[in-house]
């Protein structure tokens, strides 16, 4: 083969590699957010002090984390058919987020429960629903992103 039709192929194969590349880079850019590492501690009231709720999760997103919204809904309601909406998740609050590396920040939200509101709750099983959501505008949205027991 003439040395001409050799660097025609070559340079031909390099830009097809190139962008085959450019386009998994520009598709790995548009994936939603994952979750990794989710756990939820429940300690109730004790005395006269204020119980708390504890959520923690990683999440990964190549464009960056903008926000992760937090619900704790106990698995014998409504929502346990089907479990909150990313519409209904939308306005509920949200979680605090600092660097673990690159792509990845570590959430956390946590909030104060009171004798009252232990004393309101339903027993047993809870569950922790998130939406995650990326710079990109990608979401991700878990019902069950972890669990704890109210009892």
């Amino acid at each position: 083969m003439p040395r001409r039709r050799v660097a025609l192929s070559v340079a031909v194969g390099a830009v097809a590699l190139a962008g085959v590349g450019a386009f998994t880079a520009a598709q790995a850019g548009e994936q939603p957010p994952t979750l990794a590492h989710s756990t939820a501690r429940y300690t109730a009231p004790t005395g006269d002090r204020d119980g708390s709720l504890t959520f923690t999760t990683d999440v990964t997103a190549s464009s960056g984390v903008e926000s992760l919204k937090v619900l704790a809904w106990p698995a014998d309601s409504a929502l346990g058919k089907k479990g909150p909406t990313a519409e209904e998740m939308a306005d509920v609050e949200s979680a605090t987020c600092e660097p673990a590396d690159d792509d990845t920040v570590r959430c956390t939200y946590t909030t104060a429960v009171t004798r009252s509101d232990a004393a309101d709750s339903p027993r047993g099983t809870w569950h922790v629903a998130v939406l995650a959501t990326a710079r990109n505008g990608t979401t991700t949205s878990d019902p069950e992103a972890a669990d704890f027991k109210v009892g």
